[in-house]
């Protein structure tokens, strides 16, 4: 069959490929020919056979086209050309810093569901001295089913330390936080807009609603909340779903899996292995709305929160139609996955397929884990990446507006070097202010038998030169060198030094926390007050213009996986310059429909930004 191509002079050329040779380079570029490897003593075989390496290189798969496809189709917007590729360095001050822990998650050899996915955190700023503290999860022996003696989640408290930075002290039973459920996720929201934050906690088991009294300390409000959802749940969100300007809460909820009388699963030797997701039924999705009194009514069905197959893993809360109005994209394992549009008046559509964010390029469900959304092309339209299972690839969805989203992973070099991992936490941001957005992942497998080699995985971080992803992760410091088993990741600026710092959660080993060493480009950071709408400002949309750059971005709820990060939005406007603009405009619409613009704005800072009264 005959192919147009545009070259790079824009002119078209006519060139002829067989029909087999077209469908073989699509296989090749997708890493799909038709065979899926059973298992990861099988799966690792296949990698090497196909030429990539545990570094995420590896040889570019061989293709029929005359033409190169691992080149994007545009590059960023606003920049006239690809420049050279930096890595922003992190080190892991973690121990240093006094915040320690170790998520535990049980394992004894029996390959629980449920060993394998939980591990999650979030920040939060419980005692409004304008520091973020971090609340992290915790597991320990999942098949106990009276859980009095088992460890509890952890309150640390965020101290400015005396050279800048942070210190971590525990106040977990000094705020009266215990939590001793089999922790999976952690979301954080001020349900009740007194300006303290409060604590949701999902388990595998029932969740937990804790309440911040403003006096340092909390309560557990679970069974007056009616919160308290007894089913297998992982991520969850708070965002105003109703339009009323408070915070609803939506849970994803997993498999109907029983942790304390498991379905036994074993491999052809008998051996004991983590279960399929496809052999086991999934519990729907919980969305529950805010009465405005402390009680809340699940209503997820009546809402159109609602998709077949649900398994849900990941989900955000944003505006991804562009009409003003909260969308949510929920990530399944293993099944199409869901974007819940906006019809208003509470009611909601699922149009992922139709709008090209519900399967890959090639119609192919995957195991969608943790997600990250950001405008990577500074297009203005929110971009979706998704992570997935080891050999699967992750999968990047470019945002169209209103004509919906196109996976673009190979066109940006996304494709191989996410192969040989699994990714769960992932992140959008522009560590170093260069103006181009990076995105880091964190990987490990959940196949947790004794001795598989593809259990504890290397992290990723990729960089955007305007043109395509690299994988940086070599040159990004020793944290990047060292395999681990990693699920949630929670970004914040932990040391008020204006970048973006990532908590890692790891299981059976400590806790990292990566302190961003970039020598920052021109840069703005903005944090909320809502008074109309709701008090942490979830749902903003802020316009950034300073010269000739405009960025766009939204205070965006949920993302990663199990976790929750510090509600601020961080804006790389470039390279310092003699001659760059030191001030900007900022124009934030909030979710109420108030729009406000704040002038010569100075750079260097992160501001607050209180929402005016209603003309």
């Amino acid at each position: 069959m005959l192919r147009s191509v545009v070259n790079a002079t824009g002119s078209v050329t006519l060139i002829q490929v067989s029909l087999v040779g077209y469908l073989a380079a699509v296989a090749a570029l997708c890493g799909c020919d038709g065979r899926r490897p059973s298992g990861p003593e099988e799966s690792q075989k296949a990698t090497q056979a196909s030429g990539s390496d545990d570094a995420g290189g590896g040889k570019a798969a061989s293709s029929a086209f005359a033409f190169d496809l691992s080149k994007p189709s545009s590059p960023k917007a606003g920049s006239d050309s690809a420049v050279p590729v930096t890595c922003t360095p992190f080190d892991d001050v973690a121990e240093y810093s006094g915040l320690v822990h170790v998520y535990d998650n049980g394992e004894n050899g029996m390959s629980l569901m449920a060993e394998a996915t939980g591990g999650g955190s979030g920040w939060l700023d419980y005692d409004r001295d304008g520091h973020p503290d971090l609340h992290v999860g915790q597991g320990g022996d999942p098949s106990v089913s009276v859980r009095d003696q088992e460890p509890s989640d952890r309150l640390f408290r965020n101290l400015p330390g005396e050279d800048g930075g942070s210190s971590f002290v525990d106040v977990t039973e000094r705020a009266r936080l215990r939590e001793t459920g089999y922790s999976q996720g952690v979301a954080i929201g001020d349900f009740d807009d007194d300006g303290f934050d409060d604590i949701y906690v999902t388990n595998a088991g029932t969740n937990a609603l804790f309440r911040n009294l403003g006096d340092g300390t909390f309560v557990d409000v679970t069974d007056e909340s009616g919160t308290g959802d007894s089913r297998w749940s992982s991520s969850a969100a708070w965002a105003d779903l109703d339009g009323d300007h408070d915070l609803d809460l939506y849970v994803c909820n997993y498999l109907q899996y029983d942790i304390l009388d498991p379905l036994p699963c074993n491999n052809p030797q008998g051996e004991a292995r983590i279960c399929h997701p496809r052999d086991i039924d999934p519990w729907p999705d919980a969305c529950f709305i805010n009465n405005g009194d402390g009680t809340f009514r699940e209503a997820a069905r009546e809402m159109g929160l609602f998709g077949p197959g649900n398994k849900g893993l990941g989900v955000a809360v944003a505006d991804f139609t562009g009409d003003g109005l909260c969308d949510l994209y929920v990530a399944n394992d293993t099944e199409a996955n869901f974007l819940f549009v906006n019809q208003g008046g509470g009611r909601f559509e699922e149009r992922a397929m139709v709008l090209g964010c519900a399967v890959d390029r090639l119609g192919r469900t995957q195991a969608s884990m943790g997600l990250a959304v950001g405008d990577y092309d500074n297009d203005g339209n929110l971009d979706i990446y998704s992570a997935h299972f080891y050999d699967e690839s992750n999968t990047l969805y470019r945002g169209l507006g209103s004509a919906g989203f196109e996976d673009v992973t190979g066109l940006v070099g996304l494709h191989t070097p996410t192969l040989p991992r699994l990714g769960f936490g992932t992140v959008f941001c522009d560590f170093d202010a260069d103006g181009y957005m990076d995105l880091f992942i964190a990987n490990g497998h959940i196949e947790n038998y004794p001795g598989n080699p593809l259990l504890a995985q290397q992290p990723q971080l990729f960089e955007w030169n305007g043109s395509s992803f690299h994988d940086c992760s070599s040159m990004a410091g020793p944290f990047f060198e060292i395999r681990q088993v990693a699920r949630g990741v929670a970004m914040a600026d932990h040391d008020g030094d204006g970048d973006c710092d990532l908590a890692v959660i790891h299981q059976n080993t400590p806790l990292a926390l990566l302190e961003n060493q970039a020598d920052l480009g021109r840069w703005l950071g903005l944090t909320f007050v809502g008074t109309t709408s709701n008090r942490r400002g979830i749902g903003c949309k802020a316009t950034v213009r300073c010269g000739d750059r405009t960025v766009v971005q939204q205070l965006i709820a949920g993302m990663s996986y199990a976790s929750t990060h510090q509600p601020r939005l961080f804006f790389g406007l470039g390279p310092n310059a003699d001659d760059a603009p030191t001030t900007c405009q900022v124009e934030i619409t909030w979710p109420s429909g108030i729009v406000q613009t704040l002038d010569a704005v100075a750079l260097g800072q992160t501001l607050t930004v209180t929402e005016p009264a209603a003309n």
